[in-house]
């Protein structure tokens, strides 16, 4: 099935007549064209441009996907549009028209009327997006403040039916709520709404679903299909998640080091890819397909956990008490070699359940052995030991990485703390480096300059100078590329073969879980809902939350670069 599920699925079916009445599908009349643009890089960078000769439209009613790895140049297309780009990111050649109109070095007077009205922006991360001592509503209202003469009262009135428009609950309590009051996803609708108020005919949303779970994500998609249906908007989506962009996508561009190596229609260039780039950006998208690996039945169990709690007591500035169960009741083990997913939606406790293992927080209740050993409740005197048989990795290698030392110090600090001599320790640092595929002289490197992907092979580095029991994988790979996440992929297969280690590994992408998980469970609410070997329960889940989280997974039944 090559068609996004009816449900998700962007403009009307074949034949029937598009949002402007155009047949067979959206009216693709420019609303945006980039014509050849090019756009310099600071002196002293890997290259000379970030974007060279680039050239593309959006439509109306049309949704482009622009998609490429970290550094290709779609997030700097986007701001050059809505004229956001820097001094030091000169526009060198090149032009970009709204409707027409050559907006490319248009002054800033006019940039701020068109924005919003004309064009609008949904960014990434809502929560740095909104300002935190400003209540939702008001936000929205600022829009409207700046770009109509409405009186409060129309104001308020139109703020309350967009956010109604958003399908946002109790629309009187969410505008007057603050940002930090919200959760990811209603935040996320705060954005579209802002962007949305005052219906501009272009809409560019830059990686807008990115750090959500797949439930969340789903109904954002829907959210933003749904509206830009009913509203005939360009939209100009940058992701680089290929399950959304088969779901949503009308036309793909793709990019390369600030080159456009490939453009088309969705299923010519997803499924019969003719760059080498986008082949490569095919095969590297995971499946959701998963098989049974043979497993040594006499491994010893390294991780037992029995009816693991914990419970948080919060009091609000009024005095009124809330008692949150993070987690309860949680109950699984791992063995030597074996690898355990926990997946669920955000706020289903699986980053809670890790940290408890760890002993970055204290248990509530419930019982955690480690080789044997209950370390549910040492005491923080006796914790220092455990340190070194579990080591964990974070999903954000930048702020894992002390960013003024470098690779070499980052590296040997643990061993030497636990008695290692420092030559002994670089020796085992360069070892570790080759391991996860970087060269020795990564050493004397500091973390600013290495990519995303190669920040996190030095943190999985790190956490084996250890040697560990047990290796703790926090959504390690959610916020990387899909080529460069299939590689760390790679690399945690290979270490788990070579080292017989016991992983735990947290994730919210079920692509990844079904590639990488011996085992999984599935948490909601602070429960597990359901627990069996990966191919079992990717195979005939038996819990209805488990159902409606892989029924939600974007591009679930598209064959990727099947073609090719």
């Amino acid at each position: 099935m090559n068609e996004p599920p009816t449900s998700l699925r962007s403009g009307p079916p074949e034949g029937a007549a598009g949002p402007l009445g155009r047949p067979g599908g959206p009216d693709t009349s420019p609303i945006l064209q980039v014509d050849g643009l090019t756009i310099g890089l600071p002196s002293g960078g890997d290259r000379s441009v970030a974007v060279r000769n680039v050239s593309f439209t959006v439509g109306r009613g049309e949704i482009v996907c622009l998609v490429g790895e970290s550094g290709s140049g779609k997030s700097v297309i986007a701001q050059s549009v809505m004229g956001l780009l820097p001094k030091s990111l000169p526009v060198q050649a090149g032009a970009i028209r709204l409707e027409g109109e050559d907006i490319t070095h248009a002054p800033l007077s006019r940039l701020r009327e068109l924005r919003a009205t004309r064009m609008s922006m949904i960014f990434q991360e809502p929560m740095t997006a909104l300002n935190p001592v400003m209540t939702c509503g008001d936000q929205i209202d600022e829009v409207l403040r700046e770009h109509t003469p409405l009186d409060a009262a129309a104001r308020r009135a139109k703020v309350l039916d967009i956010v109604r428009e958003v399908l946002l609950p109790d629309p009187e309590r969410i505008v007057a709520s603050y940002p930090h009051q919200l959760s990811g996803g209603q935040r996320q609708r705060i954005m579209i709404a802002m962007a949305l108020v005052l219906d501009p005919v272009l809409l560019i949303a830059d990686e807008p679903t990115t750090a959500l779970d797949v439930t969340t994500q789903a109904q954002i998609l829907k959210l933003i299909l749904d509206l830009q249906a009913r509203h005939g908007t360009g939209v100009l989506f940058i992701t680089h998640d290929f399950g959304v962009v088969a779901e949503i996508a009308h036309r793909v561009a793709v990019l390369r080091l600030g080159d456009l190596v490939e453009v088309g229609g969705k299923d010519a260039v997803l499924q019969q890819p003719q760059h080498p780039y986008t082949r490569m950006l095919m095969a590297s998208v995971p499946t959701l397909r998963t098989t049974a690996r043979a497993l040594p039945p006499d491994a010893p169990v390294v991780l037992q956990v029995q009816g693991l709690a914990k419970t948080y007591d919060t009091r609000s500035w009024f005095g009124q008490r809330r008692t949150v169960h993070a987690a309860q009741g949680v109950s699984f083990e791992i063995r030597r070699g074996q690898t355990l997913g926990i997946v669920g939606e955000s706020g289903s406790g699986k980053s809670t359940v890790a940290r408890c293992i760890v002993r970055l927080i204290d248990p509530s209740g419930g019982e955690v052995s480690l080789g044997g050993e209950s370390i549910a409740r040492l005491p923080a005197a006796r914790l220092r030991p455990l340190r070194r048989r579990v080591q964990i990795v974070f999903q954000d290698p930048y702020r894992s990485l002390n960013p003024r030392r470098t690779v070499r110090e980052a590296m040997i600090e643990g061993p030497m703390n636990f008695g290692m001599a420092r030559a002994e320790a670089d020796v085992k640092a360069a070892e570790l480096l080759g391991l996860v595929r970087l060269d020795a002289s990564a050493l004397e490197r500091y973390p600013h300059q290495f990519s995303g992907g190669q920040r996190q092979r030095i943190c999985i580095a790190r956490a084996l100078m250890l040697e560990p029991e047990l290796l703790v994988a926090d959504e390690a790979v959610s916020a990387l590329d899909v080529s460069v996440q299939a590689q760390v992929l790679e690399l945690f297969a290979e270490i788990r073969q070579r080292l017989h280690i016991a992983m735990l590994f947290i994730t919210h992408d079920l692509r990844v879980a079904s590639q990488v998980c011996d085992f999984l469970a599935v948490m909601r609410q602070g429960e597990v809902v359901e627990h069996g070997p990966a191919h079992q329960v990717f195979g005939a889940p038996r819990h209805e939350y488990t159902r409606a989280l892989f029924a939600a997974a974007p591009g679930r039944e598209f064959a990727f670069g099947s073609a090719s």
